[in-house]
């Protein structure tokens, strides 16, 4: 293993937020200190509040003060925001609002969240392991627009509330995520499947319209295929190895990459980049929520936030060779069966947090060769 010819001095922005938020960023930002010191680079880190941490200390669950720190740093990576005490249906400042927020801020508007089982977690599926064969899947979610961010209003009516959400779209907004997910589908295996609601909405067949445009005049070279949602939701399902990159808008997106973590056995193993268009600074961070059932207990799944580390590295720091060194270092640490509970066959042998991050710092140290055998 190879490491970049320069050594890279960056600053990372932790965003711990709430739950397991903070326990997880710890873990990644342990692996990217072992990284560092592997390949001879200088990462600073610098942490700010988002969420209910920053509702609790200021009032606000995206404080002025973070998006500067966001803004000046070469790359951001996030735990996870919400929990119970924040949840009041009345609520008007709730953390999930911190994390729109800095999206928005950063001007992120597209999301990559990779599917890649791993042969040894097969048994922690509902699938057969040659029902996964094959599997590797990119979802490319846009995250700036549609009905996350339309008006919402809620009314009073005589015979009760009536609340809207709003779902917009702009042809430029879907034009610059679909160019995103060609440009990585042509790095791939070349075939995108763009996933709407055609059928229905209004938003959709702008959305149909836009692709098929946009992959025909720039990209012809890919294998264009367009799939409605509910399609493609039964698909993920029956036949997951058929999709290579997927685009899709907001929502469906969202809730499509939470039923694919299925494949790989816990959503506690799936990592996401949100990126925008110079990748600096992309946010990082794993897909799970807080989970604040098991937050403090030192048992949360650091797996998703190790791997978006290492999709930080890649995106917004172009250092390849250490990417696949925590990729590698992780593969190897779930084929030797140290795992948290959420995929682990023994409970009473279930790792620790911490096991986890010891073992992967490890082989990251270790400097071992690459193996792929461990991919189905």
């Amino acid at each position: 293993m190879s490491a970049s010819r320069m050594p890279v001095t960056a600053t990372i922005a932790l965003l711990p937020g709430d739950g397991v938020g903070p326990e997880v960023v710890a873990a990644a930002r342990t692996v990217l200190e072992a990284v560092a010191s592997r390949f001879g680079h200088s990462l600073a880190f610098r942490e700010a509040l988002i969420g209910g941490a920053a509702i609790d200390a200021t009032g606000e669950p995206l404080p002025a003060e973070t998006v500067a720190q966001c803004r000046e740093a070469d790359a951001v990576l996030l735990g996870a925001v919400g929990g119970p005490r924040w949840d009041s249906p009345s609520a008007i400042v709730r953390p999930e609002q911190g994390l729109l927020g800095i999206r928005r801020a950063l001007g992120l508007f597209a999301n990559l969240r990779p599917v890649t089982p791993y042969v040894s977690l097969t048994a922690a599926t509902p699938f057969r392991p040659e029902h996964l064969a094959g599997v590797d899947i990119l979802v490319v979610r846009e995250l700036t627009g549609g009905i996350y961010f339309g008006d919402k209003r809620l009314e009073r009516s005589a015979t009760g509330e009536v609340a809207t959400d709003l779902c917009t779209y702009t042809t430029a907004e879907i034009e610059r995520v679909v160019r995103v997910a060609a440009e990585l589908a042509r790095a791939r295996r070349g075939q995108l499947a763009s996933v709407d609601k055609a059928n229905v909405l209004e938003t959709s067949r702008l959305w149909r319209r836009t692709v098929t445009r946009i992959v025909g005049e720039e990209y012809p070279d890919l294998e264009l295929e367009h799939v409605l949602v509910d399609t493609a939701a039964m698909r993920l399902v029956q036949r997951p190895a058929d999709f290579d990159v997927v685009v899709t808008e907001n929502m469906f997106g969202d809730i499509l990459s939470d039923e694919a973590a299925v494949l790989a056995g816990s959503i506690g193993l799936l990592p996401s980049a949100s990126l925008g268009a110079g990748r600096r600074p992309g946010l990082y961070e794993p897909i799970h929520g807080s989970a604040p059932d098991i937050a403090g207990r030192g048992i949360a799944n650091p797996i998703g936030a190790i791997l978006s580390a290492a999709l930080l590295l890649r995106y917004s720091l172009g250092l390849e060779a250490e990417a696949r060194s925590i990729e590698h270092a992780v593969r190897l640490t779930v084929e030797a069966g140290v795992l948290t509970r959420d995929v682990s066959w023994d409970a009473a042998r279930a790792a620790m947090t911490r096991d986890v991050v010891d073992r992967v710092v490890s082989h990251i140290a270790a400097d071992e060769p690459m193996l792929t055998a461990s991919i189905l």
